[in-house]
């Protein structure tokens, strides 16, 4: 019923308004993925898997010069998960992937409220996560300001998993909704500032973890982590270049100090010709060296994770939140075949940023191919990624090199089609 009540609002939504500022599009993107090694070391006795899956989005913006409302709905669908004529989505995955409004409040400043992405500069800390078909939301409030060059943003969060109608204090503050930095709190401020060739911001983020009784599992107060840091970018004709610094003190979920966390990064980029662009780069992520209690691992929370430290996912993706941290040298080549069709080729060199129990060090190499075509009203992408892994890498996942399988690779087709149903703006 919920469903169809949404679908039913947005339809009688855009006829009411179909004569102003109105846009009404969608997106269709099946993926199929074989996957022996995605993630993970997968043992020899266990069968690769293969599978498809589709997210589907209906998207609809209305634009006046006092305010802008945007609703974004999506379902995300397995194929076969349900039994024939079942009346309902076996995984219950349809939602509200956005929903908010901005208020124009003159002179360069506005204010952003409700469901809505957060993604700035390389998505390294803070990004949409496009890749995962369910998307990465914040529900928040925004106060934003521009002028020229320009940008500030203030969001604050407050959330609750309460979902009674009966209000708030039947049950108190407590939020019981952990896993993957799901955080109490959140207070982020944004700055940046743009010249012809150089630009530089600067992200100060505070998020509070609830804490619970170990025994009782009860509310024990707000752990709360600091994530503070800049990105640089240059760009001057055919080179171009991109730097992190990042630093995260305070407390982890569960009131484990942050000591030392940091993370660095570099990466050029120099285009040799129209049809050839060539990259190089570095990351170092602080691994945890710390007693008890502590740790000086560093996180990236909330960015587009699976865009770094090569798209297999071996790291910070779900994973390797209290690990031996990361050393990643990688190499790229991204060549235009035509007017729209590209191939990149990547290597990536992993080692933990601390030793393992063993004091081994070495990760392996990974290499990435994704050749991606498009054509008239839709596109698509095909990629190939093979893991050579060191020892360990297999010491790191808890799977022997002699119980591995032989060879460790993932590929995938994904195929997107964004439609245009209407659009009335001026």
């Amino acid at each position: 019923m919920k469903k169809q009540l949404l679908i039913l609002t947005l339809v009688l939504f855009s006829i009411h308004l179909g004569y102003s500022q109105f846009t009404l599009d969608g997106e269709l993107r099946p993926r199929t993925e074989y996957r022996n090694g995605f993630g993970s070391i997968i043992p020899d006795a266990a069968e690769p898997g293969f599978g498809i899956s589709t997210r589907i989005r209906l998207n609809t913006g209305y634009k006046t010069d006092a305010y802008t409302l945007y609703m974004s709905l999506q379902d995300i669908m397995v194929w076969g998960e349900n039994r024939q004529i079942l009346p309902f989505d076996q995984n219950n995955s349809f939602a509200v992937f956005q929903a908010w409004a901005e208020l124009n409040l003159g002179t360069g400043w506005s204010t952003k409220l409700g469901r809505q992405v957060l993604s700035y500069d390389d998505q390294r800390i803070l990004g949409g996560l496009d890749w995962a078909q369910q998307g990465r939301n914040h529900d928040a409030a925004m106060l934003k300001y521009k002028k020229g060059k320009f940008i500030f943003d203030f969001a604050y969060a407050f959330n609750q998993s309460n979902q009674q109608p009966t209000g708030f204090q039947s049950v108190g503050n407590t939020y019981d909704v952990t896993g993957f930095f799901s955080y109490k709190t959140m207070q982020m401020a944004y700055l940046k500032q743009s010249w012809d060739k150089f630009s530089g911001s600067l992200l100060l983020m505070n998020n509070g973890f609830q804490n619970f009784d170990a025994t009782t599992s009860d509310q024990d107060g707000i752990s709360n982590l600091q994530t503070i840091g800049t990105h640089l970018g240059y760009k001057a004709g055919k080179f171009g270049a991109a730097a992190n610094a990042f630093i995260q003190t305070g407390e982890r979920q569960g009131e484990v100090k942050v000591k030392g966390a940091y993370l660095l990064g570099l990466d050029v980029t120099y285009k040799t010709s129209d049809k050839v662009t060539l990259g190089a780069g570095l990351e170092i992520i602080s691994g945890n060296d710390a007693d008890a209690g502590e740790t000086g691992a560093f996180f990236p929370l909330y960015g587009t994770n699976h865009k770094f430290n090569g798209f297999m996912d071996y790291f910070y993706v779900g994973n390797h939140a209290n690990s031996v941290g990361l050393f990643d040298v990688h190499a790229s080549a991204k060549f235009k075949l035509g007017k729209t069709s590209s191939l990149l080729v990547k290597a990536l060199n992993f080692s933990g940023e601390q030793e393992l129990p063993s004091g081994e060090k070495a990760l392996g190499t990974e290499i990435d191919l994704v050749f991606s075509k498009k054509f008239k009203g839709y596109g698509l992408s095909i990629g190939y990624s093979q893991l050579f892994a060191s020892d360990g890498m297999y010491e790191l996942k808890g799977v022997t090199k002699a119980n591995a399988a032989d060879s460790q690779n993932w590929a995938w087709a994904m195929l997107t089609i964004k439609p245009k149903f209407l659009n009335t703006a001026k």
